[in-house]
This record gives C-alpha cells, structure tokens and sequence, in this order.
C-alpha cells in the first residue's frame, strides 16, 4: 500500500515537472516581446519620438491578446475533447513557429509595412497559442495535484510563468552586458526569440511524453455533453462570468505590475532601461518565490481569503505605490514598492487557475477555466500597456492608476460574493 501510495506521488509530481515545464517555455516566448520592446520597436515601426514608438509596438502587444479568446475556445475545446496532453503539445507548436516568425522578418528600412505585418501575424499565433495553455496547463495541472495540495501543486503555474518572464529578462541583461547598445538595436533582440523557438521544439517532445488525467479519463466514459461554446455559456453561465469577474482587476493588476513596471521605470522614473530591468526582474525572482506559499496557504484557510486580501490592499495602495514610484530615483526604493505591489496581487495570482479550474466539471473544465479567462485578460490584461501609454501621451497618467483600481474594486465585490471553491470544487478526484 505504501509503496503505491509513493508511486503514485512520483508519477504525479513527475507530470506537474513536466507541464510546467512546457509552460515556462511558452510563457518565455511570449514574454520575450515585451522584454524586447525598447529595442525592437524602432526596427518595426517608422522613425518618431520614443512614446509613440512604444505604442505602436504595445498595440500589437494587445492584438496578440485578441487572439486568446479565440485559442482558448478552439484549444479549450480541443483540451476537452482529446485530451489535455493533447492541447498542450498543438499549442507550443504554434508559439515556436510565432517566435521564429519575429527573430527572421526584416525591419521597416527594408521591407516597408510588411514589417509590422508579420509582426503582427507572429502575435496572433502566439496569441492562439496562449490562449489555448492557459486553460490547458491550468487544468492539467490543477487535475493531477491531489486534493490536500491543489493550491499548491497550481501555483506552478504561474511560478513557470513568472520564471519564463524572468528567463527573458536574464537573456536581456546578459545581451545588454555582452553587445554594446547599437549591435543590441540592430540585430541583437533577435537572438532571444530563435531560442524561444528552439526551446519550444523542446518542448513539443516533452510534451507528447507527458501522463493523461484521471480527470479526463474519467469524463470521457461519461454521458455528459460534449464540450463547446454553446455549452459554456447555456449550462455554465454563472461560471463563465465569475471567471470574467474575478479575473479582471487581478489580470490588469499583474501586467500593471509586471510586463508595464520596466517602462513606466523608464518612461516615467527616468531609470535607464538596464537599471529597470535588473529592477523588475529582481522583484519578479522574489515574487516567484512567494506562489507556492500563498498556495499551500489556501489549501489551509481557503482560497476566498487571499483574493479578498489582494482586492482590498490592491484598491487601497495602488494609486499610492505609483505615485510614489514616479517621483523615486533610487533603485532600492523602487525594488521595494515593485516588490510590494507585486507581494500585494500574489493573492490573485498564486490560486487563480485551480479557483477557475475547480468551478467547472471534467468534460468541459479547460474550455470553462480558458475562454471566459481569455476574455477578460485580452480586455483588460492585453490592453494595460497601452492604456497607460495612452493616458501618459495624453498628459493625465494618473487616470492609469486610478483605472486599475476600479477594476480591482470589481473584482474585490465578486471575491466577496462567491463560494470558496476549495470547499465546494468540482474536481472529484483525490
């Protein structure tokens, strides 16, 4: 008995190992673009002042993100239908071949508008692509944690998200010591998008290796509904929108604090982009650290707490941690309030995925946790770069803090209304 129940532990943490793997190379790539902005930005779009260059550059950031609602509704339901291993490994496939697109499409000097445009082809695939893991690695790996850790074992998740965020920032720093600026500029941020790709063919392998759920097996011997939109949205409604719900201020809160943090200590501290990196990516490393705590602390007191706790310190010191940060010029003091704000929205991010994940069943869960998620991170998440890029052109970059905590406080009265799903999940097996 005991040396099954040891098995049984080793197959599953072998399985988690696996899945975030892949999800940290998934995320590297999509990460890597918003790492490599500042560089890349002038090659694709035409000579202007360095505004509205990031702009443009942040506004097919946010059209990557319109492609994540459709991935999340083609992948979810592929994920449902044929398996979760199975969207897994279609969905790295389509974010290798977006990051080879970038590292080989020429500059706008060369081939005039093209330029942009494969750029924004290469978003779009990446775009279905993240679309599509999100929902899949969510459920898999909120199905494979047994039921005493599944707080824990999901906050991988974003530990493998947060560590892709932070592998390009380690490639940025490393490129930023070794190239002198002008080699960095002009063909050196193509380097970290061929090894995106490269990784991800990596990963396509890892990933046709990976163990089934039980959850999947499971729901496929069922006589449930087969998954689809229709279905989501006509059985699952209350569901759908909570996701939505609860995933606005906490989306918007994460790329504020995050992929937004290294501009606006550029843009608007007046920090170099080498001390803004090493900035972000110092507190990024910490904040990392902290997910698995926070995880293992809902599967104590619950899941509903924490994200109450990130919706009333988010509404209350937001606007405070911005304008603070706008008027410092030193590195340590910006590294703590970074820190802060992003120790603040550890209490979305640590247990977002196995909340989504434990409000719907088997046979339509990574539809459920990836379309109504994608909707509102493209709304919300995709677009916080170019908000405030918006507000700041417009001479009014307060209005930015005070959009993100609205949101929050949205978010905040959903946390308050509903269950904790830790106590009433829909993920049955042990």
């Amino acid at each position: 008995m005991a040396d099954s129940a040891a098995a049984d532990r080793r197959h599953r943490l072998k399985s988690i190992i696996g899945g975030s793997t892949g999800n940290l190379v998934e995320w590297y790539d999509w990460y890597v673009y918003s790492a490599f902005t500042l560089y890349f930005a002038p090659v694709f779009f035409p000579a202007g002042d360095r505004t509205a260059q990031l702009l443009n550059a942040a506004a097919v950031f946010a059209v990557g993100f319109l492609m994540r609602p459709i991935g999340a509704w083609i992948m979810g339901i592929y994920s449902d239908r044929k398996g979760r291993k199975a969207g897994l490994t279609l969905s790295v496939s389509l974010m290798c071949a977006g990051s080879l697109l970038i590292a080989l499409t020429p500059g706008y000097d060369q081939i005039g508008w093209i330029a942009p445009a494969l750029l924004v082809l290469a978003r779009l695939m990446q775009g279905l692509s993240v679309g599509g893991e999100y929902g899949a690695s969510a459920t898999y790996l909120s199905e494979m944690a047994g039921k005493r850790r599944r707080g824990f074992f999901s906050s991988f998740q974003y530990v493998t998200l947060i560590s892709g965020q932070l592998l390009a920032l380690l490639v940025l720093l490393v490129l930023q010591a070794i190239l002198p600026e002008p080699d960095l500029e002009s063909w050196g941020w193509r380097i970290p998008f061929v090894i995106g790709g490269g990784l991800a063919v990596v990963v396509f392998y890892l990933r046709r290796g990976l163990a089934e759920t039980e959850s999947f097996k499971n729901a496929q011997g069922s006589d449930a509904p087969k998954s689809s939109g229709l279905t989501l949205f006509r059985h699952y409604p209350r569901q759908a929108l909570m996701v939505i719900a609860l995933t606005a201020g906490g989306t918007l809160a994460f790329y504020a604090y995050s992929t937004y943090m290294q501009k606006f200590l550029v843009n608007t501290s007046g920090f170099s982009r080498e001390s803004a990196t090493a900035i972000t990516a110092a507190a990024l490393f910490v904040y990392m650290l902290i997910q698995p705590a926070a995880g293992a602390l809902s599967d104590r007191i619950g899941r509903r707490p924490l994200m109450i706790a990130f919706g009333v310190l988010g509404v209350a010191f937001t606007w405070l941690i911005f304008t603070t940060l706008s008027k410092t010029s030193d590195p340590y003091v910006a590294f703590a309030i970074v820190l802060g704000a992003l120790i603040i929205v550890t209490g979305y991010t640590s247990i977002n995925a196995v909340v989504k994940a434990e409000l719907f069943p088997a046979h339509i869960r990574a539809l459920g946790v990836a379309l109504p998620y994608a909707l509102a991170n493209t709304i919300f998440g995709g677009t916080a770069e170019y908000v405030a890029l918006w507000f700041k052109s417009q001479g009014m970059e307060s209005g930015f803090y005070w959009y993100v905590t609205g949101m929050i406080g949205v978010s905040l009265i959903t946390y308050l209304r509903m269950r904790d799903t830790q106590k009433h999940s829909e993920i049955t097996e042990d």
